[in-house]
């Protein structure tokens, strides 16, 4: 069963030190960036993914100030933890925690990723996520109600 715990003076280092496969690099940005752009990101928090005690993913999410939706702007795991189905869970994990924090009424969830990327897709579409559009940045657009009965 996968935690979130969140990126601290305790456990940053062990966030800087997961990796995705060489022939994913170019779809995120690393996680030593994005622990210092969460810095700058007021209403962001960034997270660890953990299987037990050992950290196997990196995560970050909060609510845009553009469009005042929650997007998760960083979702990694490991690549010695690839194929284990953790990437699914860790997007559902965020999910739940999301709905706890929500005390704004925020409907949607939004993610967007690199087109050509079909790992994070399959993972997203199968968290509960749908596709909306593509971006004017050129990423692909996918959505989560938290309320289902609104459209």
């Amino acid at each position: 069963m996968l935690t979130l715990k969140p990126i601290t003076k305790d456990n940053w280092e062990d966030a800087i030190e997961l990796k995705v496969k060489e022939d994913q690099k170019h779809f995120m940005a690393s996680n030593l960036y994005s622990i210092a752009e969460v810095q700058f990101l007021d209403q962001f928090q960034a997270s660890g993914i953990y299987e037990g005690e050992k950290m196997v993913g990196f995560a970050m999410y909060g609510i845009d100030p553009d469009d005042n939706n929650y997007w998760i702007y960083r979702l990694m795991v490991d690549e010695a933890h690839q194929g284990k189905g953790l990437g699914t869970e860790a997007v559902k994990l965020i999910v739940n925690e999301i709905r706890m924090i929500n005390t704004a009424g925020i409907p949607l969830i939004m993610i967007g990723y690199n087109q050509d990327n079909a790992g994070a897709r399959a993972t997203y579409i199968k968290a509960g996520f749908v596709e909306t559009e593509v971006a004017p940045w050129g990423e692909q657009l996918a959505a989560y109600r938290l309320n289902k009965n609104i459209k």
